[in-house]
């Protein structure tokens, strides 16, 4: 019997063709390509074949897992159902014991499935700190990735070994990419991941055939390529040089900029400002909490309420003051820099800082005239 596609299990299981345009929208737009690319996604899933995913979990607290199921763009149902072919989640599949690790077995003989991990990957004492049906993680681990197409890691534990490689890291654990070379890996971290960058994620696999372009960390820039400062609704506070000084303080209250209180915004990429969590209801320093880097390496290291020297990645004249007294920042602060800033970040930052400068050394050449 032929397999079906995408299109037919959509067909057949009534899903309207306005939802099903609606989702590659949604889809274009967080894959940040343009809105153009919407039918183009539409029509290279109505003509895939039902992808085949391993999902491995190991050292972790399953917060991921957690998030997949609460996907709501489209539902943990529809990725199940529709898109995916889950056919090995220890958390979510139907048989157990051998039953489930004889579906895992058949899936690797077939090949050419997608893989995500979940966890961290003990390495210590021969990896005996995890084991899945008698065999260590590694082992079981190196199995999979033998015979699959890409392996997508999710959370922060998967990405370098999250909490579990904090020191003293007793189990020796390690991202997917120490253990594992020669396959594809493309990180999704965060603590936990945000599901709608795997759903985009796969959605650019089975659109394009290739992974989706990745930083230097392996992580899709469609995800990770811009600052989490750079998209904040607070960003106009931190502008201004209005911060939080205490929790629950005035400042507090009206939503000021959370940087004084730790928050790693301006040295973390991360999409959540635009896709948000629970149906895009909110995210954390929406809801009053500072960043925690949950997205960069070794985020559990970092103490998550001292505030990080944001000059060494922006030079300071884009920035206003930060370290002003409690009843507010200079004038020159919320007047000169605060007005400069706004623009001065992105592209049309450095050409005003460049005029500025500019007008600089035409003043300082005048003056030397004039004497």
């Amino acid at each position: 019997m032929e397999e079906k596609t995408v299109g037919q299990i959509l067909w057949e299981r009534q899903v309207s063709r306005r939802d099903f345009l609606k989702f590659c929208t949604i889809m274009a737009g967080t894959l940040a390509l343009p809105v153009g690319f919407g039918p183009q996604i539409a029509e290279a899933l109505e003509k895939a074949k039902k992808p085949a995913l391993v999902w491995l979990e190991y050292q972790d607290c399953a917060g991921c897992t957690e998030s997949f199921l609460r996907a709501n763009r489209p539902t943990v149902a529809e990725i199940v159902l529709d898109i995916l072919s889950v056919n090995y989640h220890e958390t979510i599949m139907a048989p157990s014991g051998k039953r489930a690790e004889k579906s895992l077995e058949d899936t690797i003989k077939e090949g050419g499935y997608l893989t995500v991990v979940e966890g961290s990957v003990p390495t210590k004492d021969d990896g005996i700190y995890c084991c899945i049906g008698g065999r260590t993680a590694l082992d079981n681990l190196q199995e999979v990735a033998a015979n699959t197409a890409a392996i997508i890691t999710v959370g922060a534990c998967a990405f370098y070994g999250g909490w579990p490689a904090t020191p003293p890291n007793p189990t020796g654990a390690k991202g997917v990419q120490d253990v594992v070379s020669g396959v594809p890996i493309i990180n999704l971290p965060g603590c936990p991941f945000n599901v709608d960058n795997l759903t985009a994620t796969v959605v650019h696999y089975l659109t394009f055939g290739s992974l989706p372009a990745v930083d230097d960390l392996g992580r899709p820039l469609f995800a990770y390529g811009r600052r989490i400062h750079d998209n904040c609704e607070r960003r106009g506070h931190f502008d201004a040089g209005e911060f939080v000084r205490e929790w629950g303080d005035e400042g507090h209250r009206k939503g000021w900029c959370l940087y004084q209180m730790g928050c790693k915004g301006p040295i973390t990429f991360h999409n959540c400002p635009t896709i948000r969590w629970n149906e895009g209801t909110n995210w954390p320093v929406g809801a009053g909490h500072g960043c925690i880097a949950c997205s960069s390496p070794r985020f559990w290291e970092r103490p998550a309420y001292e505030t990080v020297p944001i000059h060494e990645l922006t030079p300071p004249a884009t920035y206003p003051e930060v370290k002003a007294a409690p009843e507010g920042p200079s004038p020159v602060a919320t007047g000169v820099i605060g007005a400069a800033v706004g623009v001065a970040v992105g592209a049309a930052g450095a050409v005003a800082v460049r005029q500025l400068i500019k007008e600089g050394v035409e003043e300082e050449k005048e003056a030397e005239g004039e004497e």
